[in-house]
């Protein structure tokens, strides 16, 4: 007979309570600008990511945090906004924000939820069921994450504190915070690009992966989607799915990229130790995966081919693309292609000054091609803007000394990857990346207050034993 969540809930209780060791309380408030004591840490984004650091910050001991995010409850992360794909890509076994507490692991999840038989038959997790995970998991472990919160600014204050300005529900407010983590995903450094021939056209043409689509309204209608990795994929396969008259993927690359690097190097090595390795390995690494670019499975490709009406450009990037009528041209080294609506699944792009919150010392933020010039056959200029973080995932300074205080800024994204391989966004690295953050914040916290510790150590004077006097002879 199966577990209930109920049971397993009550198991997960129990295995916290087995592991909490130590379990004393170790860091004093301190108090903010606005007199308040200031966060600990304050996460941005309340995905996957930031409930696994939550988790394991709480474990140890760190409980003044908060957790903001901007989407309402439930659409944290992509899961049930731009993620398109009906699974998964990670296999079911990959355990994530559990941080290897066994009744935390989405299979435990899963089959107090529908069975052992269920899981056994299971391929690839849905990622609607991933989103309930999540959810359940954010109650299991009991955090709370404030919605509908968006950060706006990163601005140092008195104290050695960060000022957090947020908008939460559309009022203004700053939160004070020790330390900062930037949670989110994808767009944490920069944003979703559009390739610079089609960025002078009208939005109601051309559309970003990430952009709110509406799909129904593509119905007898022909679309481009530029890239060919899975993301493009899924957005073919959701514009076919929908009715498309016709759709056309086009690959910049003479032959589509069906290798997976990331299946590759998910061993505890490469996964626990590529940041220790030396600028050069670290860039001969990453430059190899990211030129690569990231492969998409069978099922997605087999997803989009089964259409007749589906056309694979191989060879073709966009050189020019111009309004006709009412269909966009789109001008390719082999042909031309007309489209009534583009979308744009060519990734992301690091662009600091894109990003609100960092525009302010973007300029200081320092960058892969600040600290590593790599030989001639191993440049690569997209790859250099990269940011180059510190061994606790902090921001490091271009010129030192002008902006100290973003080394209490620590980025865990997909921005993380050139200084820390697979991290911010990968389900198969956080069992090694979520702990090796949180070792870096709480390293940070102890070193900042150890004149108080020393201070508190001197005072000590608690015995341990009682040894009464002696009376007589």
């Amino acid at each position: 007979m199966r577990n209930t969540l109920t049971e397993l809930e009550a198991q997960v209780r129990d295995d916290l309570a087995k592991t909490s060791h130590p379990s004393a309380s170790w860091l004093k408030p301190k108090p903010g600008p606005d007199g308040q004591p200031a966060l600990d840490v304050l996460i941005v984004g309340g995905g996957q990511s930031g409930l696994a650091i939550a988790f394991g910050l709480r474990r140890s001991q760190v409980t003044n945090i908060l957790i903001i995010d901007k989407a309402e409850e439930g659409r944290e992360g992509p899961w049930l906004s731009y993620a398109r794909m009906h699974t998964l890509r990670s296999p079911k076994d990959y355990t994530g924000p559990d941080l290897d507490v066994p009744s935390l692991t989405y299979r435990s999840w899963h089959e107090a939820r529908f069975g052992k038989a269920d899981w056994d038959g299971l391929d690839l997790i849905p990622r609607e069921l991933w989103a309930e995970y999540l959810l359940w998991f954010k109650r299991a472990v009991g955090l709370t994450v404030r919605n509908g919160c968006e950060l706006l600014e990163i601005a140092p204050a008195a104290g050695g504190l960060l000022a957090a300005t947020v908008t939460c529900d559309g009022a203004a407010k700053t939160l004070y915070a020790r330390k900062v983590v930037l949670a989110t995903g994808q767009e944490a450094m920069g944003n979703w690009t559009i390739p610079e021939s089609l960025r002078h056209l009208p939005p109601r043409l051309v559309a970003r992966a990430s952009d709110p689509i509406d799909f129904g309204a593509l119905a007898g209608q022909t679309v481009a989607v530029i890239g060919a990795g899975a993301t493009a994929f899924d957005n073919a396969a959701m514009a076919l799915e929908a009715g498309a008259a016709e759709v056309h993927l086009l690959c910049r690359r003479a032959e589509i990229q069906v290798i997976q690097p990331y299946r590759w190097l998910s061993f505890r090595g490469f996964l626990r130790h590529f940041c220790d390795l030396d600028d050069e390995w670290r860039w001969r690494f990453m430059r190899a995966i990211l030129e690569l670019r990231e492969g998409f499975p069978q099922p997605t490709y087999d997803r989009c081919a089964k259409f007749s009406n589906f056309h694979l450009h191989q060879g073709s990037p966009v050189e020019a693309a111009q309004e006709k009528g009412e269909q966009i041209e789109l001008q390719t080294p082999r042909d031309v292609v007309r489209a009534h609506f583009v979308i744009s699944g060519a990734g992301t792009e690091i662009d600091f000054a894109e990003r609100g919150e960092l525009r302010n010392f973007a300029g200081n933020i320092a960058i892969w091609a600040d600290r590593y010039q790599p030989s001639p056959d191993e440049r690569n200029p997209r790859l250099g803007r990269y940011p180059y973080l510190a061994d606790d995932y902090a921001l490091t300074e271009r010129v030192a000394g002008a902006t100290p205080w973003i080394s209490n800024i620590h980025l865990f994204a997909f921005a993380s990857t050139m200084s820390f391989g697979p991290s911010g966004s990968s389900i198969n690295a956080m069992t090694t990346a979520i702990p090796k953050l949180v070792h870096g914040l709480t390293r940070g916290l102890f070193r900042a207050d150890v004149e108080q510790y020393w201070d508190s150590f001197r005072a000590y004077d608690v015995p341990q034993a009682v040894i009464p006097a002696k009376t007589g002879r």
